[in-house]
């Protein structure tokens, strides 16, 4: 479990039941007959004593039978914590809703620029997060990383080493807001869509500034 506020990141160790239901239909709707469905209960067993336990009910019409298939009904509702982070990049980041344009086929274009956008800042997140260590070449061009470098340092001298990706990301960060406290926790995708707005920005300088500095770039 991530970080929430106050409360700590945790490893948490789940009983997992499941069982085939009979769903009777509401009292002045008979005609519409049962539903058998099957359920999903996750429950936490040693919850800590600050921390609410986490505790799942899953109905699905997908069969259930064995616990591989109990744990991948699971793995699908996890994943339900993403795909909302990536429709509020859409929404908050991108402003799809504040797009004005009156035709249905022009909306389905920007959407389909958006999406990408979308994707890759929620991309970007998760990459910091899982793996932070590699070289952040493999995200950003060489240009971008060497303009983010120079804006932070203040110095159009790369450094010998090429930054690792979570270094990356969270100077690109601090570009949109965010402060690095030790109680922050990981850059979020709203610093980072703001952040790469910016940097968008300080590439163009960069090349154009560093010809200047650099006549015939190796």
């Amino acid at each position: 479990m991530p970080r929430r506020g106050r409360r700590p990141a945790r490893v948490a160790r789940l009983e997992v039941r499941f069982a085939k239901v009979t769903l009777k239909p509401p009292i002045r709707k008979p005609a519409l007959g049962e539903l058998s469905i099957w359920t999903v209960l996750a429950r936490e067993e040693n919850p800590p004593d600050d921390g609410k336990p986490i505790e799942w009910m899953l109905l699905t019409t997908c069969p259930v039978t064995n616990f591989e298939e109990a744990t991948e009904k699971l793995t699908w509702y996890a994943i339900r914590w993403g795909i909302e982070v990536y429709h509020r990049t859409i929404k908050s980041g991108c402003k799809i809703e504040e797009r004005q344009l009156g035709h249905a086929d022009r909306i389905e274009a920007c959407l389909a620029i958006d999406m990408v956008v979308a994707w890759r800042i929620f991309h970007l997140t998760k990459l910091g997060r899982e793996t932070p260590d590699v070289p952040c070449t493999v995200f950003f061009e060489e240009s971008e990383w060497k303009a983010l470098n120079t804006y932070i340092t203040q110095n159009p001298t790369p450094p010998e080493r090429t930054p690792s990706l979570c270094e990356a990301t969270r100077m690109v960060a601090s570009l949109g807001g965010f402060l690095g406290r030790k109680s922050d926790g990981e850059p979020g995708t709203k610093s980072l869509w703001i952040g790469l707005q910016r940097l968008d920005d300080l590439t163009a300088m960069w090349k154009v500034m560093i010809k200047f500095i650099v006549p015939h770039p190796q």
